[in-house]
């Protein structure tokens, strides 16, 4: 039996070793990235929300869906579109309408870039709301068709694996409705929402 190697498979097996290492070492720097929750993320949302308005007369709100897609550029700063369906009005004085929201909000995630499983985030940003089929104050009058309104958030989402989380979050938009004939309304709802994100 030759208890000499020669040069030649000690450098064969250094470069195995050297190649097992680093695979071993990517691997374990993979999972951590994985865990982390921070620049480079790309995530989407699904919740079902309910919104309640704060005008005058009783009006019946259902429950509708939310979707939302975001990016995080920086380990703490996201930027997040999200868009809600259409969503009836109807108030005990007659007064109806339909109105859809769509917000783009700027977030600060304070545990952004930790392997932290708790994330909440606190959002602030503009809304784009439509209104359609709007009757009032007895059919005489009706809301613009297209406005903007300031809108902030607050929010958390439960990592319960490296991609899938569970999220809830309430959100404020301060919303005064503008009559076509002049006029406004402060409609100020309040949105709270739950259900669950995928982080690619």
């Amino acid at each position: 039996m030759n208890l000499f190697i020669s040069s030649k498979e000690k450098i064969m097996t250094l470069n195995k070793l050297f190649a097992a290492s680093v695979l071993v070492g990517s691997s374990v720097f993979a999972a951590q990235s994985a865990m982390a929750y921070g620049q480079g993320d790309v995530y989407a949302r699904a919740d079902v929300v309910k919104s309640d308005i704060s005008a005058s007369g009783k009006f019946d709100d259902e429950n509708t869906w939310n979707g939302a897609i975001g990016v995080m550029p920086f380990d703490k700063l996201g930027v997040e579109l999200s868009g809600s369906n259409s969503n009836d009005y109807d108030g005990n004085n007659g007064d109806s309408f339909k109105m859809k929201q769509y917000n783009i909000m700027a977030q600060y995630y304070p545990l952004g870039g930790t392997d932290s499983r708790v994330q909440p985030y606190a959002g602030l940003g503009a809304s784009y709301v439509t209104f359609n089929d709007s009757s009032l104050n007895g059919g005489a009058d009706s809301f613009e068709k297209r406005q903007w309104a300031p809108t902030a958030q607050v929010g958390t989402d439960l990592l319960i694996t490296d991609n899938w989380a569970l999220n809830g979050f309430v959100q404020y938009t301060d919303l005064k409705a503008d009559y076509n004939d002049g006029g406004d309304r402060d409609l100020n709802p309040l949105t709270v929402g739950g259900g669950v994100s995928f982080r690619f």
